[in-house]
């Protein structure tokens, strides 16, 4: 096989892959400030998530990073919302991959999380 072939077709396909996670990228981060949005005006809603990430944590799903990285993020959102919402979508290697494992799950409803994929998709 050529190898210059083969060059190109791995460079293209890492290109793709590239897209892709960004794409995928972009989506979480519209649902997260989706679910920051919700977790500010519903602290009802605060202890499912503090139980998520304490669960993962005790069951290793978790690492100690990320485990402190999620709690002290939610010990602002009381009296620092500003700081926990620009910590959770904070554009960084590190929250780009805590947000794939957030511990926000069944926070939103579908219909939640599709009017925040589409109003997204339609802005400019």
């Amino acid at each position: 096989m050529n190898s210059s072939y083969s060059n190109q077709s791995s460079r293209r396909r890492q290109r793709s892959n590239s897209l892709q996670y960004d794409n995928i990228d972009r989506q979480i981060l519209v649902l997260h400030k989706a679910m920051v949005d919700k977790l500010v005006m519903r602290p009802e809603l605060r202890q499912q998530i503090i139980d998520t990430i304490e669960s993962r944590y005790a069951n290793g799903q978790l690492r100690h990073g990320g485990y402190l990285i999620w709690t002290c993020l939610m010990e602002y959102i009381d009296d620092q919302p500003d700081v926990f919402i620009q910590g959770v979508l904070a554009d960084t290697p590190q929250m780009r991959k805590l947000r794939r494992r957030t511990p926000f799950v069944n926070l939103l409803t579908e219909a939640e999380r599709v009017a925040a994929l589409t109003e997204t998709a339609l802005s400019p």
